[in-house]
């Protein structure tokens, strides 16, 4: 579950709705509720949704087949969670957040040469408008050798692409034995990890996008040229509302150093329109922003209330929600344009690109053939599709660019054989 958006929410109650009827004609059937919603609403869940059997906090999902054993033992309803901010010393906080994701059987990975993996949890920004510092606790860095041993089984499984993950990234700090290793320091270990091609990281926090990281992307041909860094604003007023310890002009000197330095990099944002007080001039100052930035893509949200942040305690909810409505759209039109504008400047381009397996279309079509529309990115994560074959998943190969769509290029292959040099990493 999440509970970055109210829609998120409902979303799961909705759902659980649904299974409550599943569970109705399944005697024995258990229902969990796991994840930040969990954390967050706590005893709340088991008032909306009686029917629930688990309540589980990101930070005790190890101890899920425990709870299991108990529910099915008759001894009732079972709740497992963190403690809040203020429930104990910071040293014992600390460690009933701490918990990284347990390594998963390829199987259950969406492919199995594509991973997710986990090296910071929680965080100490504390932004008005965000529940993840009490969902997720305080920020904590985990440990490299745990990391690199992680990262280690994975390439032995075959995995051939790993998505580093953190609420702020690149603010990955881990202090031992006197060394401290930050982030740039654990690409570089992970980059000597043989079978791995790509290293991506997501999300990154602007104020702490250094010269010296962007060098290390640059200089790691593993490393992809793709950056996500949310903006969230285009006006030093909203920033200042949102307590995002940045201004406009501190993110345009970010991206002025990327540019530098990364001159083929892509870049994606998040925006949250309508946040409390924003102005039409506020907002008009996002869309310069956006048009000056050319993000590759931006994920843009109405701004709605989280119980428990400083926003929904402080400040109003004074946009109306038809003027977040119509905002959301301008700037979706905004970032569309440019994208489609962008994307089709690589048309007649060959791409190195990783096939992920057969597309959503084709996915769709239930088509039981190996000739299908095939799917994957490439290294600054643009999504291609291709006329292919199913056995091509998990190869790196060669797609010329025939066309381009705002979030798609249309493409096909150069050759069938493995590509490892030749075209450009970007």
């Amino acid at each position: 579950t999440c509970s970055v958006r109210e829609h998120a929410e409902e979303k799961i109650y909705s759902a659980l709705g649904k299974v409550r009827q599943i569970k109705e004609r399944t005697p024995g059937m258990t229902i969990g509720v796991m994840g930040c919603m969990a954390q967050k609403d706590q005893q709340i869940v088991f008032d909306r949704a009686p029917y629930v059997d688990l309540v589980v906090g990101p930070g005790q999902l190890h101890q899920i087949p425990t709870l299991l054993e108990k529910v099915s033992r008759g001894e009732g309803r079972q709740m497992a969670i963190s403690l809040a901010r203020n429930d104990g010393t910071q040293d014992s906080i600390r460690r009933s957040h701490e918990t990284f994701d347990p390594l998963r059987d390829p199987t259950m990975r969406p492919t199995p040469f594509q991973a997710y993996l986990r090296i910071q949890i929680g965080c100490d920004k504390f932004c008005t408008y965000c529940i993840v510092p009490m969902t997720r606790g305080p920020e904590q860095g985990r440990s490299p050798a745990e990391i690199i041993s992680e990262a280690r089984i994975l390439a032995d499984q075959g995995c051939k692409e790993i998505t580093l993950l953190g609420q702020t990234v690149n603010s990955y700090r881990h202090v031992e034995d006197g060394k401290t290793t930050r982030l740039a320091n654990l690409l570089e270990q992970l980059h000597e990890i043989d079978g791995l091609e790509r290293l991506k990281f997501v999300t990154s926090y602007p104020k702490d996008m250094t010269t010296d990281l962007l060098e290390t992307i640059r200089d790691l041909p593993k490393c992809s040229p793709y950056l996500h860094v949310p903006a969230q604003s285009g006006h030093d007023d909203v920033l200042k509302r949102m307590k995002r310890g940045y201004t406009v002009s501190d993110y345009l000197n970010m991206m002025e150093r990327i540019e530098s330095i990364l001159p083929h990099a892509t870049i994606s944002s998040d925006f949250i329109v309508g946040f409390s007080g924003e102005t039409e001039e506020e907002f008009q100052a996002t869309v310069k922003l956006v048009e000056r930035c050319r993000f590759k893509n931006s994920f843009i949200f109405q701004y709605s209330v989280r119980p428990g942040t400083k926003a929904a305690e402080r400040l109003p909810d004074d946009v109306p929600r038809e003027v977040k409505a119509r905002r959301n759209q301008e700037l979706l039109a905004v970032q569309d344009a440019i994208s489609l504008e962008d994307q089709r400047q690589l048309i007649g381009r060959t791409y190195d690109v990783l096939v992920e397996g057969p597309s959503k279309k084709a996915l769709k079509q239930e088509n039981v053939s190996d000739l299908v529309q095939m799917t994957g990115r490439t290294h600054c994560d643009r999504i291609v599709v291709f006329d292919g074959n199913r056995r091509q998943a998990g190869q790196t190969l060669s797609i010329h660019i025939d066309d381009a769509s705002s979030h798609t290029l249309i493409g096909r292959v150069k050759t069938v054989e493995l590509v490892t040099i030749g075209a450009p990493r970007f």
